[in-house]
């Protein structure tokens, strides 16, 4: 199967590395530079050459602010039965898009960000494919991510934004937070380490994708969570409520 990908990045080039071993892979991307470590595949700096090339199924792994840009740029080249997809952790503005467009499409978002993930060992990891989806499409993930051992889940648009309030904005609020009053340690035990390591991947991220999922409009109602369990923790502290201490650990574990 003929496979153009948009986008060198860490996901786009890792896509291109795992597909092209079964299929014919072009990338694309603007930046020469960001396409000097693949290999196995067409590169082009033309979004022109993609007309040559005569894809069956375009990946758009583009960063999350320039997605839907990398989209109206490669249209233009494309075959009418084309498949197109994206791999976007945040969906916004992408189910409009896809139902004005009226092409097949398959949208899905591998939670592996090659920030914490190890590449080379996927089976903890897990992937979403949206509902909505063209079948082909589906199948063609589907396949593909069992390949990499993912654990695979099927959520509709709506339920993807739901799930990425809960599981994306948590952690990264909780993990802002502590970025921000954070003081640097001469001796930092293992626990502020670990932290600090979480602290420094996440901030590693495009300023955009932070931001983007962070203002995912079910954020706020996960965030009233933390800030109300903070409250009854700190109450718990200035009291120093040893009962009460026990009874939120209890909780805490239960959870966890």
């Amino acid at each position: 199967m003929k496979i153009q990908i948009l986008g060198a990045g860490k996901m786009g080039s890792f896509f291109a590395d795992v597909l092209s071993f079964d299929h014919e892979v072009a990338i694309y991307d603007p930046n020469p530079e960001r396409m000097r470590f693949t290999y196995n595949c067409i590169r082009m700096t033309q979004a022109s050459e993609i007309a040559d090339f005569k894809p069956e199924i375009l990946l758009n792994a583009a960063t999350v602010k320039y997605t839907l840009d990398a989209f109206r740029n490669a249209l233009p080249y494309l075959p009418e039965t084309c498949i197109i997809s994206d791999i976007a952790s945040v969906k916004t503005g992408l189910k409009e898009f896809y139902e004005a467009e009226g092409r097949p499409f398959v949208s899905t978002h591998p939670m592996f960000g090659p920030t914490f993930a190890n590449l080379g060992s996927l089976s903890s990891e897990n992937a979403i494919i949206i509902s909505e989806s063209s079948y082909m499409g589906k199948i063609f993930f589907r396949d593909l991510y069992n390949r990499l051992k993912l654990n695979i889940f099927e959520y509709s648009f709506d339920e993807h934004d739901e799930t990425i309030a809960y599981s994306l904005s948590i952690p990264f609020s909780s993990t802002l937070v502590f970025a921000s009053v954070m003081k640097p340690q001469e001796a930092p035990g293992t626990t502020f380490k670990k932290h600090l390591d979480i602290a420094r991947g996440l901030l590693s991220e495009d300023d955009y994708l932070l931001t983007e999922i962070l203002f995912n409009p079910r954020t706020p109602r996960q965030l009233e969570q933390i800030r109300s369990e903070l409250a009854r923790l700190l109450t718990i502290i200035e009291v120093k409520d040893t009962e009460g201490m026990k009874e939120f650990l209890k909780e805490v574990r239960k959870r966890v």
